[in-house]
């Protein structure tokens, strides 16, 4: 819950009180879980009464990087920040990573203490004498590049003599010597080196041990793998969870030795991932990160990832969406290593739903939808809560049987309805649905909740890790809670933040809202964000595959990335695969007087920028005639210094053919309306155009060019996040789909097929539709050809 008002104001006096600037404060308290955390460390250091700013800062980083799994510890790390014995952010540093390591097992106080450097005094005097060496190392690269010099090298390079040195003081030092050997900071320090002088020295480079560069940064290993941030599986030993209960206990979820052994026997000590979509619609741009995650990890391992379908709801799943899903995998270049549902282990979760029942973990409830919902909110336990084993076990009985009706009972577990932890309110497990199951059949009248099978079948199916967004985090205590009351092995589990794309929606619920009520056209509409409907507009999957290992598989909750980085990526991969062709949307009809009528050239295009003249797979034949056709935006009456395109009097060139000057302009009776163009052309190509246009002439006399229907896609929404606006239906863009009926195009495109896509010239990528006949091609727009992103730095 949000805080507010007078509990809002007490927490903002409480961290000012430990010296953080308002600012801060106030940006901490708008984030619910940083303001949990940081208020539980500071009645932990027993710091209410307020400290000096540079131990707030320190309970700061205590709150927001403490390794979940040494919550144990915290207390005592508070001790040694409390009384000074650590006082930087690297002797901090040094701390998470021991604790870390440590996890919820005891440890030696020395070992601590040395791994953080507790005691570790360094003098004023050596850190002077290390940071004169280091000037006098550098003393020539400081000289040359002045105060342009990165001084962070500089700091390295004492940190890794005295990692626990008082870095302000480190600062002073490192200050005071650029300025004993530089003097005052001049004009020309402060001025970006000419870009221009370093590309015309560029091709003076020369193999030369003696000249210093400056070479790029290297990657992290986190850049050049992006699953090396996880565990092994055989480290999946150590506390996953604490769950704190309202009566003050802790649970510390962990596998036992024994039964993580019996899992690594059954791995083989490999990786064991799921991706698990539920079959309730068409998958989007979002599963194509969750698909990156979970068979990407496995692979990069060694390992194997199923494709489980999450089919706990038989009232909103489809035949469809299953053919469908199981597609998308492949055509997103992955490989399941076995196709199962979660309805294949209905028997094993009532089994295990029953043994619940008997350990005192779970009850049969008859409260309807809106009571549990006022007793969760008043946190108050059901009436039921406290019935007998047995007399759950019974009507659980009579669930499963069909003798009780649909909403009068639920089976819920018994977890703790005090918690400050919503997803412990005594989750529901199974609900009562009359419906065939899609996959299961009529077998059952009871169906698991996603909250109880989830974590079960992830168990039963051996997963090392279990991967999901960060809507999910605050089900992480409930997932264990349920593991350790049944004794089941207990995977990894770790989360990650979704994928949001700007100008679109992601929700399954408005995605289907849209497609039923026809606001798109199917979800396979080139303009959403479906797996489908980016297939159909042209785009690869080894673009949505660059485009999300690019994002990388971060924590952050707040990042909304703005599609010009997804189009930034199509883009580089259409540029590589995608042949040129000419193709006219707007025709504008231009005869060329001084060519005789019926007398037809075939040109060479071609295909490539990059195309070698020996190549003849690299060009097409366009034929040119007397009569072409330009795009009627190429062509002005007036003209301007500016403008390259057509006017009286003015010569621009044919891509691959002549230049060609407007002598005469036909319009109609009203003196308005442009029909048609008269040109001549130049032969000789002696004369030299500014401007080049994209054209396409007449094959034979008197017969048209190819005609065909393009459709050019925007932006499904005009607001970049209208998922959070009330009337969101409200911002659909009027023109995200425009359709251009009869556009001309050159010959060598009559034989193009559903899927094949090309670069239109001047005009952008694009993509055969599946609505193409024999008698006319349809032509999505992928992606047009500017790149404000690419443009602005990626």
């Amino acid at each position: 819950m949000v805080v507010k008002g007078e509990e809002s104001d007490k927490i903002l006096e409480l961290f000012l009180k430990i010296g953080l600037d308002e600012r801060t404060a106030r940006n901490t308290i708008a984030n619910n879980k940083v303001t949990a955390n940081l208020t539980a460390v500071i009645h932990e250091a027993a710091l209410t009464e307020g400290c000096d700013r540079t131990i707030g800062n320190l309970l700061y980083t205590v709150a927001t990087k403490y390794p979940g799994n040494a919550l144990k510890h915290r207390p005592k790390l508070l001790e040694y920040v409390v009384s000074s014995k650590i006082k930087t952010p690297a002797q901090l540093e040094a701390s998470f990573s021991f604790l870390s390591n440590v996890a919820s097992e005891d440890f030696k106080q020395e070992e601590f203490e040395a791994a953080c450097g507790v005691g570790v005094e360094v003098s004023v005097e050596e850190l002077t004498q290390t940071v004169n060496e280091i000037f006098e190392e550098s003393k020539a690269v400081i000289l040359e590049r002045r105060y342009r010099m990165n001084v962070g090298e500089l700091f390295g390079s004492i940190r890794k003599k005295h990692p626990w040195a008082d870095p302000k003081i480190a600062k002073q030092l490192v200050d005071a010597k650029m300025y004993e050997l530089l003097g005052e900071r001049t004009a020309a320090d402060d001025e970006k080196p000419s870009k221009k002088k370093e590309k015309k020295e560029k091709p003076a480079k020369v193999e030369s041990k003696a000249v210093v560069v400056d070479t790029p940064a290297q990657p992290s290993e986190e850049e050049l793998n992006p699953f090396s941030i996880f565990p092994a599986p055989e480290d999946n030993i150590k506390v996953h969870t604490e769950v704190f209960f309202s009566n003050g206990s802790v649970l510390r979820c962990c596998n036992t030795r024994e039964r993580l052994d019996n899992h690594l026997k059954f791995t083989g000590g490999r990786v064991f991932t799921r991706f698990p979509p539920e079959p309730n619609g068409y998958l989007h741009i979002g599963h194509a990160k969750a698909m990156f995650v979970d068979f990407g990890l496995a692979k990069e391992r060694g390992g194997c990832c199923y494709l489980r379908y999450d089919d706990t709801n038989p009232e909103a799943e489809k035949k469809e969406y299953i053919t469908h899903i199981e597609e998308i995998v492949q055509w997103m270049g992955w490989e399941p290593f076995k196709i199962t549902y979660t309805s294949n282990y209905f028997q094993d979760l009532y089994e295990l739903a029953v043994e619940l029942i008997r350990r005192g973990h779970a009850y049969v409830d008859h409260q309807t939808p809106e009571e549990i919902k006022e007793y969760r909110e008043k946190k108050m336990n059901s009436p039921w809560r406290d019935r007998p084993i047995a007399e759950s076990l019974k009507l659980f009985d009579d669930m499963k049987r069909g003798l009780i009706e649909e909403g009068k009972a639920t089976l819920r577990m018994k977890q703790d309805m005090q918690s400050d932890n919503f997803n412990m309110y005594d989750l529901i497990a199974y609900r009562i649905k009359f419906t065939p199951h899609p996959h299961a059949g009529d077998k059952w009248c009871i169906y698991p909740s996603y909250d109880y099978a989830h974590c079960i079948v992830d168990s039963l199916e051996n997963i090392t890790h279990s991967l999901c967004t960060l809507e999910f985090e605050t089900r992480r205590a409930s997932y264990y809670w349920l593991l350790h009351v049944l004794d089941l092995y207990q995977p990894y589990v770790w989360e990650y933040s979704r994928l949001n794309v700007t100008n679109t929606v992601m929700s399954k619920r408005k995605l289907n809202y849209i497609v039923t009520n026809k606001y798109v056209d199917g979800w396979d509409d080139p303009r959403l964000m479906t797996l489908a409907g980016l297939r159909r507009r042209g785009v690869t999957s080894t673009a949505i595959n660059s485009f999300v290992r690019g994002i990388g598989i971060t924590r952050s909750d707040c990042s909304m990335i703005r599609v010009d980085r997804l189009e930034y990526h199509i883009r580089e991969e259409l540029n590589k695969t995608a042949p040129r062709v000419l193709v006219v949307l707007h025709p504008l009809k231009v005869v060329i007087t001084n060519l005789e009528s019926g007398s037809v050239l075939d040109l060479d295009a071609k295909k490539w920028p990059d195309a070698q003249a020996d190549d003849t797979s690299a060009f097409y034949k366009v034929p040119f005639s007397n009569v072409v056709y330009i795009e009627r935006s190429d062509f002005r009456m007036k003209d301007s210094k500016d403008y390259y395109g057509l006017a009286p009097g003015k010569s621009a060139l044919l891509r691959y053919a002549f230049p060609i000057k407007c002598t005469d302009v036909i319009l109609a009776d009203d003196k308005e309306t442009l029909l048609e163009i008269r040109a001549e052309y130049d032969p000789s190509k002696k004369s030299k155009p500014k401007g080049v246009l994209h054209w396409v002439a007449e094959p034979s006399p008197g017969s048209d060019p190819l005609k065909v229907e393009v459709r050019l896609f925007d932006k499904l929404f005009n607001s970049e996040n209208p998922a959070e606006l009330d009337d969101w239906l409200a911002d659909l863009n009027p023109n995200s789909k425009v359709v251009v009926p009869a556009a001309y195009a050159v010959p060598s495109l009559r034989n193009a097929a559903i899927g094949d896509t090309f670069q239109f010239e001047r005009l952008g990528y694009f993509a055969v539709d599946k609505d193409s006949t024999a008698e006319k091609l349809v032509f999505n727009r992928t992606v047009t050809l500017k790149d404000a992103y690419g443009k602005a730095g990626k």
